[in-house]
């Protein structure tokens, strides 16, 4: 019995209707428990990551593409301090903004995790796809571990990689 629920849970799933990214607001509530008050103090720390993501990878001269999820993981290295996000927005590969994450900033709690997810149908970032994320903090701080995980199939190989965020600014007001 529980290998056929298994069968019709996979196949439910195969069967379901294409899923989008992640509509603006939903990592307020998808990750309410890692997320804290955004503190009032000043932000005297602040910086940038760009991550390359590929939703989308050419293969054969460009005569077949395959198609990848993506989940970004923003992590609050820091073991005392909250970590304010400050912007996450996705990009294609001509540069334009293809969604914002977030409506307002949010402060990660302490060793806590947020993540935007983009179904594999999703192809609007295109092979050159990729994030920036803003952050910010009250003072002194590890710097943020921002990556991306693609995975996918390809014929019947399944595959995985992981892009790491490259920062590319950091500030200190």
């Amino acid at each position: 019995m529980g290998a056929f629920v298994a069968i019709l849970a996979a196949m439910s799933i195969l069967s379901a209707p294409p899923a989008r990214a992640q509509p603006a607001g939903a990592i307020e509530q998808n990750f309410a428990a890692s997320l804290t008050a955004v503190p009032t103090e000043n932000l005297a720390v602040s910086g940038a990551f760009y991550i390359p993501v590929y939703s989308s990878v050419s293969m054969s001269q460009g005569k077949l593409r395959a198609d990848f999820a993506v989940t970004l993981s923003v992590h609050n290295t820091s073991e005392t301090r909250p970590l304010v996000l400050k912007r996450i927005a996705y990009f294609d590969t001509s540069g334009k903004m293809v969604e914002s994450y977030l409506k307002s900033p949010v402060a990660l709690k302490p060793f806590a995790t947020i993540e935007v997810f983009i179904a594999a149908s999703d192809v609007r970032g295109g092979t050159g796809a990729n994030f920036v994320v803003d952050w910010a903090a009250t003072g002194e701080i590890a710097e943020p571990a921002v990556e991306a995980l693609m995975f996918g199939s390809v014929g019947a190989g399944h595959y995985a990689f992981i892009s790491q965020g490259r920062p590319i600014k950091a500030i200190k007001n």
